[in-house]
């Protein structure tokens, strides 16, 4: 049976983001096998050399720590100014400056959400454009992008929108099986 750890990272701050609520939907429709965990971004610092030639502070030990644990990453991003929310950059800064290099050579799934008819898309790409940096394998299909968010989730935060549902169940299977390939040393393929 697989057992697969994947690291969460929401870009949002906002109580009740609808990127954030995607993740909770995600824990609650995990394949057999994987857990998803969700990390906390709130209390990590701006990054700053000056901090950091000081040690890392607690709240970046913690989130490199949760990195260095997890197998995979699923990330869910909202779109500011065609781009990633700063907090989103912030954590993704300081985790390529810890000495474990936690996402080298791990899988990544991207998802985003968005009020706009475009769910995201822009945002998601310069994502991918940052992740290049860290020597991650991303996920290039499928493609998750939810758009008019807020008439897909329920007042309880729950995922309503069956096609979008189906959508997150096809990206954590691919997911699982890039994880359980690059696991176990097979070449992975550039097409899914």
């Amino acid at each position: 049976m697989m057992s697969i750890r994947v690291l969460a990272i929401g870009g949002s701050l906002r109580q009740g983001s609808y990127n954030h609520l995607l993740l909770e939907q995600a824990q609650r429709q995990t394949p057999e096998g994987m857990r998803i965990e969700i990390a906390e971004l709130s209390d990590v610092p701006l990054y700053n050399s000056d901090v950091q030639a000081q040690g890392f502070p607690e709240p970046v030990r913690r989130l490199a720590a949760q990195a260095a644990q997890a197998d995979a990453f699923l990330i869910a991003t909202p779109e500011y100014n065609y781009s990633i929310p700063g907090v989103l950059k912030n954590a993704i800064d300081w985790l390529s400056r810890v000495p474990e290099a936690p996402f080298q050579g791990k899988p990544v799934a991207i998802a985003s959400a968005s009020m706009s008819g475009l769910g995201g898309v822009r945002a998601q790409y310069h994502l991918r454009q940052v992740l290049i940096y860290l020597d991650v394998m991303p996920l290039n299909k499928p493609e998750l992008f939810v758009s008019a968010a807020h008439e897909k989730f329920a007042a309880d935060g729950r995922l309503t929108d069956e096609a979008t549902r189906e959508g997150l169940d096809k990206l954590l299977a691919a997911l699982a099986a890039r994880t359980l390939r690059l696991r176990a040393g097979e070449a992975v393929a550039v097409a899914a």
